[in-house]
């Protein structure tokens, strides 16, 4: 029998890591690194209880894959250990490349996705473990002939949103998100390589599409959660043009590099070992060292921000189920003008708009398969009782400083 590690998750209870690869990359510098990644961003401006990591997630979502390809092998599925072991690194590395709170930041200090970034670390990890993980590239990259273990990894109804989902409504406490993931998983199967769902599980189902809607209001676009999250992209934007001007007093020196160059998707295929090890060393706490240095810098635009953020006294944030007008606009650029006394290149770092979505469920992705106790396949929105929204919920916002405390000002 494989020993292994027993590691005590506060969702799931006892779970295994079996030593061998997994318990070597989970070990590995690059991935320790998630450890100080937030798995939500600032959402514990809101929900104190959400401190919880990109780490945590990695390793609750290898459990459900483990308990997944458990459920599939029992029914006969044909996965053979090295699959098993593949589809594991697979899920285990998915959120690899995520950057200082995940993706808040993601195209702000570098320009290529997360999604991009963990391809590269993987294939960084598989010259250092001598080509043990070409499957489980393969199965992130949804090239694998066993197609079924790519959709466990990405999809609309995968391990990786199913743990996601558990773990940040155990965190933050909002119970709209829990999902019955224990028995969604008893419902998986395989027909035609294609991972399919049973009927009986439907359900399930339709109350994991629910949770996910829910939580993405309720969790991910709160207003006030994505008043923090602007406040922290504009503070990472002021500080490069002050840089780029040498008007920024201190920088710490694992931020320098992606404040000096402008990274794309070509630097990272010309000089990858490079640009992955300047990456990895970037965690949540540079950021925020950083905003405390900041808060006392001489350009009062940084220095402003950086307290308002630092003491949650944070910009005001209004959704429209409209585009926000251009009256609207000039209205609260004159009251911000009225108190700032700045130019128009301070008003852009107090005042603007932008607008986010919500999509449960896409008709453009592969659907959700349903298999019918007569043994037919058939999509999700076939199966249920009402008419699954056929595209996302848009909303607009309009965010905003307000005249704050004049300790704050000082």
């Amino acid at each position: 029998m494989q020993k292994s590690k027993i590691i005590n998750d506060p969702v799931y209870g006892f779970i295994q890591i079996p030593e061998g690869i997994l318990l070597d990359l989970i070990n590995h510098p690059y991935f320790q690194r998630l450890s100080r990644i937030k798995q939500v961003s600032l959402a514990h401006y809101v929900y104190p209880g959400a401190h919880h990591t990109r780490f945590h997630h990695a390793l609750g979502a290898l459990h459900l894959m483990q308990e997944a390809l458990s459920i599939l092998t029992s029914k006969g599925v044909e996965i053979s250990p090295h699959e098993q072991t593949s589809a594991c690194i697979a899920i285990l590395l998915h959120d690899i490349g995520h950057g200082p709170f995940s993706h808040t930041l993601e195209n702000t200090l570098i320009k290529v996705s997360h999604e991009k970034l963990s391809i590269a670390f993987m294939e960084a990890l598989n010259i250092t473990f001598e080509g043990k993980l070409t499957e489980a590239i393969s199965i992130f990259r949804r090239t694998h002939p066993k197609y079924f273990l790519s959709q466990l990894v990405s999809g609309q109804f995968d391990v990786d949103r199913l743990d996601y989902l558990s773990r940040d409504s155990f965190f933050t406490g909002v119970t709209e998100g829990v999902v019955g993931y224990s028995r969604i998983i008893k419902m998986l199967s395989v027909s035609d390589g294609a991972l399919v769902v049973e009927e009986k599980g439907i359900y399930s189902v339709e109350k994991f599409l629910i949770a996910r809607r829910l939580m993405y209001w309720q969790v991910y676009l709160h207003k006030t959660v994505l008043a923090a999250e602007n406040m922290l992209i504009k503070i990472i934007e002021r500080a490069r043009i002050l840089h780029k001007r040498n008007q920024l007093q201190y920088i710490p020196s694992s931020l320098k590099y992606f404040m000096d160059n402008d990274i794309t998707e070509d630097h990272l295929s010309e000089n990858a070992l490079f640009l992955l090890d300047k990456f990895a060393a970037l965690d949540d706490f540079d950021i925020f060292s950083a905003i405390k240095e900041w808060q006392n810098e001489e350009d009062r635009l940084l220095a402003f921000i950086c307290k308002a953020l630092l003491n949650r006294e944070l910009f005001k944030l209004k959704f429209s189920d409209v585009p926000i007008s251009s009256e609207k606009l000039l209205v609260e650029e004159s009251n911000i003008k009225s108190w700032w006394k700045g130019d128009d290149e301070e008003i852009s770092f107090l005042l603007f708009s932008g607008k986010e979505s919500n999509r449960a469920y896409s008709y453009a992705q592969e659907e959700i398969k349903i298999l019918t106790k007569e043994g037919i396949v058939k999509p999700m929105s076939d199966c249920v009782d009402y008419p699954l929204p056929p595209g996302g919920i848009e909303k607009y916002y309009l965010c905003y400083a307000s005249n704050l405390k004049e300790k704050t000002l000082s």
